[in-house]
């Protein structure tokens, strides 16, 4: 007898499952305000060169001394890295005539002064990185990608092994420690380790999330569960803005998104072990107790005891031996699985890079830096809100197709439209990153359908480790724009189309009950 007949028997989607799902959305909250919380933990407000004391400086203004000190970009402001070697008192009686010496440029050599206007303190003005140091404030959130990747291995295998709710709560912990050690970082390597191991921490929760409620509800409803669950990280999107406008400090912001783990934690308790991940790993009287729980809430009182009713329902025979275990390697021995493995991997990559290259160039589309988040989070609603409509008409594999391959069309768009067309490039933007939005949706709740129950978690691992180095890479990409201003564009652009494409190669999994074990994916 398949799990999802034993589902239907004790209410497939009652209110046992409604308040697992909300209460496992808790944490989908508060990851975004982590993943992308680099946009204002490192951000790096207008500065120029500090400009050291002289006595010849005595009777001028402060825009005089910065006049004579430090050259203008062509546009007219002050540029950011560089000062003159000694001050040009001429530019006080005409300061159009800029000196074209290259000679008497040099980097700032005592520090830099700071907007702070709109941040009081970043990590940038922390510790002066910008100019030389501007691919250390980059790599923050590489290193915390970094710290996903290695998490995604880890609690993939883990959840697998020991279970999803164990590991839930253990990622959970382990994130209020290494986020309130971040908060309270005294250097800039403290920072990057502290950051990396909360990185690691916060892929355990996403990672098992969605796996942990959609193993509890049945086929009819788990696009259902798989959006609304999605639903919540937009809401996180929104929540990230407004608490970084309010708080501007960057200690106590890093305080106030780790803060609603502590939420999660003790609403946690309630949430059983998926009996689903209990059946397949031999736990049978285990899954029997949760299965009954679920059938009492549910006002399902038919659903017997008896051991004989008990052997009839829940003695399913699973393809795992006693005392077999998967890896990771077991993804790629078999053709099949070797094939979703490899095209999924790519399809993730290509989401990550994508998203995460949008969702870190909040200045780049027009719109105030708290606005473009906020906008950006409302915008992923109606998509995920559109895709819940299309995987269940289309299906799973042209939904996430086209998802990404459009979302690499808007941010092409948006290389050839001139920057005077701000409008249209804000218009653009968000639309692609709906369609960006829309593809992480849909790669969630797909790549969770595609493997077994005895390798989901290790599948979702899998993935999630291809996902963080893209993750991880995007925002080293913007570095690139040295080379040629509009190359991160193409690269985002060339990757989302690209990885999109490999999506028609998957199988669709609409309809399609959850498979167990190995042999029902060959």
């Amino acid at each position: 007898m398949k799990f999802e007949d034993l589902l239907l028997e004790i209410g497939g989607f009652g209110r046992f499952q409604i308040i697992i799902l909300f209460i496992l959305c808790l944490p989908r909250i508060n990851l975004p305000m982590h993943f992308l919380l680099h946009n204002f933990l490192a951000a790096t407000p207008s500065h120029h060169c500090a400009i050291p004391h002289q006595e010849a400086f005595v009777n001028l203004t402060m825009e005089e001394v910065l006049l004579i000190s430090i050259p203008r970009e062509p546009d007219g402001t002050f540029k950011s890295c560089e000062m003159f070697s000694q001050p040009q008192f001429h530019l006080l009686l005409n300061s159009s005539l800029q000196p074209e010496n290259n000679s008497i440029f040099q980097h700032c050599q005592h520090g830099w002064v700071y907007d702070h206007s709109q941040f009081t303190s970043t990590i940038s003005t922390q510790w002066d990185l910008v100019c030389e140091q501007r691919g250390l404030n980059q790599a923050t959130a590489t290193f915390f990608f970094i710290g996903v990747t290695m998490g995604a291995m880890v609690f993939g295998y883990l959840s697998d092994r020991f279970g999803r709710k164990a590991m839930l709560l253990l990622s959970l912990l382990c994130s209020v420690v290494f986020g309130m050690l971040s908060a309270a970082s005294v250097s800039y390597s403290m920072l990057v380790v502290t950051r990396t191991l909360t990185g690691v921490a916060l892929s355990g929760v996403s990672l098992i999330v969605l796996p942990l409620g959609m193993e509890w509800v049945d086929i009819q409803h788990r696009t259902f569960s798989g959006i609304l669950t999605s639903i919540f990280w937009s809401v996180g999107n929104m929540l990230l803005a407004m608490v970084a406008y309010l708080v501007r400090e960057w200690h106590w912001l890093l305080v106030a998104v780790t803060a609603p783990c502590l939420l999660s934690i003790a609403c946690l308790w309630w949430v059983p072990e998926s009996a689903r991940w209990l059946i397949a790993n031999g736990k049978v009287k285990q899954a029997h107790r949760h299965l009954l729980r679920c059938a009492r809430i549910n006002g399902r009182k038919d659903f017997a005891v008896s051991p004989e009713v008990r052997s009839r329902h829940i003695g399913m025979v699973t393809d795992k031996k006693p005392g077999e275990s998967y890896t990771y390697i077991s993804l790629f021995r078999t053709p099949v699985l070797r094939k979703i493995s490899l095209c999924s991997g790519a399809v993730w990559f290509g989401v990550a890079f994508s998203y995460y290259g949008m969702s870190m160039n909040l200045t780049g589309f027009g719109l105030n830096m708290y606005l473009s988040q906020f906008v950006f989070g409302i915008i992923e609603i109606p998509a995920k809100m559109i895709m819940y409509a299309l995987v269940n008409r289309v299906g799973r594999r042209q939904s996430q197709a086209w998802a990404l391959i459009l979302t690499g069309l808007c941010i092409g768009a948006n290389v050839i439209i001139p920057k005077s067309f701000t409008s249209l490039r804000s218009v653009v933007a968000i639309m692609g990153k709906g369609f960006s939005e829309a593809a992480f949706t849909t790669v969630f709740l797909y790549t969770s359908e595609l493997y077994p129950t005895v390798l989901r978690q290790n599948g979702m691992g899998y993935t999630s480790f291809v996902a963080r180095i893209g993750g991880a890479l995007a925002p080293l990409v913007f570095l690139l724009d040295e080379v040629w201003r509009s190359l991160p564009e193409v690269t985002y652009c060339g990757v989302a189309v690209c990885c999109g494409s490999v999506a028609f190669l998957l199988p669709e999994t609409l309809n399609v009950a959850l498979p167990e074990g190995i042999e029902d994916i060959e």
